[in-house]
């Protein structure tokens, strides 16, 4: 073997290989950076599963059509999710979502709510001291009427669901 025959990195070459490698190295970093974000906020898995379930509403009091309605919502999905409106074609007015808290001395103060989180393989459980559906009945109320609802989700769309009236306890 001569001493021309054998290969040697020159300079150019080393140059050329380096830029070969690079580029391809560096879109795989970019992806697996854009990916890594997407997973990280929520965005992969499965999406929302939504379920609705045991809706009731109180029977109002009185001659009174203001009441509050509860349900019970689980997401069986990966992602999480947000409930941001009621709807329903037996109310009147405006449907709201608010949160009672308890102050002190039994009272207890009402805030309006723009959403309810939904977590991924969890469930928001409404109840009269946590966060419920504040609502104005169109006609008068009935223990055992059933009352429709459809309940709006962020990510999941819309969900048809009825409840129940009784008498709070």
């Amino acid at each position: 073997m001569t001493a021309q025959s054998l290969w040697r990195p020159t300079r150019r070459r080393l140059t050329d290989t380096l830029l070969a490698v690079l580029a391809p190295v560096t879109v795989c970093s970019v992806a697996l950076g854009g990916l890594t974000t997407w997973v990280g906020a929520g965005k992969a898995g499965s999406p929302a599963r939504i379920g609705v379930s045991n809706g009731r509403v109180f029977l109002p009091y009185g001659n009174n059509k203001d009441t509050a309605a509860f349900f019970d919502v689980t997401n069986l999905g990966g992602a999480d999710d947000r409930l941001v409106k009621v709807t329903s074609s037996a109310t009147s007015g405006e449907i709201t979502l608010s949160r009672h808290r308890m102050i002190g001395s039994g009272a207890a103060s009402k805030a309006d709510v723009a959403s309810a989180a939904v977590p991924a393989g969890g469930e928001l459980s409404m109840s009269p001291n946590s966060l419920d559906v504040t609502l104005t009945a169109k006609g008068r109320l009935r223990a055992g009427d059933l009352v429709p609802f459809t309940l709006h989700f962020e990510r999941s769309g819309s969900v048809r669901t009825i409840a129940v009236v009784i008498r709070p306890r």
